[in-house]
């Protein structure tokens, strides 16, 4: 059996009384990692000025998931330059910005080198009293909540990104997981949450098979990177760690970072999260054309011959991650085709176009499926075997940034502002209103 684990350690993490996992979105991809809210209520129809409860504008660039928690709303930005690293905190209720702090300076970064990343892309991962902002290899810091000081900061964990920082950061138990899939180095780290203190690291084991006559890598880094961010889930009653990095995914023991298995492919880039269900974890294999694959998860060693359920060569997203409704999986590509496949066959039940350019992984919530793209047009789907819209939506600017559901509200991250889009409670009024900077 499979299940995600992350919603198992939020609730431990809260204490009494027991967390409502509608009511929060503590990381990428939501309370259970894979693009799922319980939430309830949501608005089907919205627009610049229908069913907007506020909107802020949030100052520089970045493409993190906002992060819900009580009355807190966190996410990180950065200049277009990537000189200054900023936390921002709002407040849930009115939109208002409680605190907006740059965190880390750096003289020098590396240019992004193209216009599709930022530098504050990995998503703020919160839970009760404590929010953790990650920005690759530039700096990990642990905030207080309540009281906003730092509680520890980690910029001691090298990794060329090349093309900036992506990769989130996940919760496991007592430690934050961090990724590290660059041009020099590719690994993993758990870190306490706590303290700061490094738990364990694992090492990537893929061959590389990237380098011309003089020994030297044909491709200046890109064939040793990943953009991915893992998840945990139970196989046999137990955690797993699934990884995707460059040549090959893993299977680690998230308590020691102890590698269990490796499929290995030829893909590298990838930057979907994976998801898991019907015995199966379902990975991106790299950038640009390759294929999706089901896996078994609950190999030993070498399993790439042994177990890979199915694979995917059509319609593949790059970097809209998926998600999984009733066996039904649902990959929405870049160019705005989403394809329908059964998740224990792999067999294409519909492919459609929405329409658009997508960065933004689709939201699962209140029986919708939930598509932003890039252009400000979004677009909202009823899952099942046959393709149906259900409404189109638009907004000032358009989405790289995915979404995050908690209560009633989407929270909606443009390309310049925070939005919370919900509609008015029985015998209220649409507010409207536009949070003072």
């Amino acid at each position: 059996m499979i299940r995600p684990f992350l919603a198992l350690a939020l609730l431990s993490a809260a204490g009494p009384p027991a967390l409502n996992l509608a009511e929060v979105w503590p990381e990428f991809r939501g309370p259970f990692g894979n693009g799922y809210s319980p939430a309830r209520g949501l608005p089907l129809h919205w627009g610049e000025g229908r069913n907007v409860r506020w909107k802020t504008a949030i100052h520089g660039r970045g493409w993190s998931t906002p992060a819900v928690w009580g009355r807190q709303v966190w996410l990180t930005t950065a200049s277009e330059d990537g000189r200054q690293m900023s936390v921002l905190c709002l407040d849930r209720e009115t939109g208002r910005i409680l605190l907006d702090r740059v965190l880390f300076r750096n003289a020098n970064p590396e240019p992004l080198g193209n216009s599709v990343n930022s530098y504050a892309s990995p998503s703020p991962l919160v839970d009760e009293g404590r929010v953790i902002v990650h920005f690759g290899s530039y700096g990990t810091a642990c905030l207080d909540t309540r009281t906003f000081q730092t509680l520890w900061v980690r910029r001691d964990l090298p990794c060329r990104h090349y093309r900036g920082p992506a990769s989130s950061p996940i919760a496991f138990e007592k430690s934050v997981i961090l990724t590290f899939d660059g041009v020099d180095v590719q690994y993993l780290a758990a870190l306490d949450r706590a303290t700061g203190r490094t738990l364990w690291r694992a090492d990537r084991t893929a061959e590389w098979n990237d380098l011309d006559a003089r020994g030297l890598p044909q491709m200046e880094g890109d064939a040793r990177k990943a953009h991915s961010t893992p998840i945990v889930i139970q196989v046999g009653g137990r955690p797993l760690l699934v990884s995707v990095g460059a040549k090959a995914a893993y299977g680690h023991d998230p308590r020691t970072g102890r590698e269990v298995w490796k499929a290995s492919f030829s893909g590298f880039s990838a930057s979907l999260r994976p998801v898991a269900g019907h015995g199966l974890v379902f990975i991106p294999t790299g950038y640009s054309g390759q294929p999706f694959w089901a896996l078994r998860p609950d190999g030993q060693g070498d399993v790439t011959r042994t177990h890979v359920a199915w694979t995917l060569t059509r319609g593949v997203p790059q970097k809209p991650s998926p998600v999984l409704v009733d066996g039904l999986l649902y990959l929405l590509g870049d160019s705005g085709v989403m394809t329908c496949v059964d998740a224990a066959t792999g067999a294409v039940i519909w492919q459609e176009r929405v329409g658009g350019q997508y960065s933004a992984s689709p939201l699962h919530a209140d029986g919708r499926i939930y598509c932003f793209s890039e252009g400000g047009r979004s677009v909202v789907l009823r899952p099942g075997r046959a393709f149906q819209v259900l409404a189109e939506n638009s907004l000032e600017q358009g989405m790289m940034a995915s979404p995050a559901a908690a209560g009633r509200a989407l929270y909606l991250r443009t390309k310049t502002h925070l939005y919370r889009i919900e509609e008015p409670a029985a015998g209220g009024q649409e507010t409207g209103r536009r949070a003072r900077q």
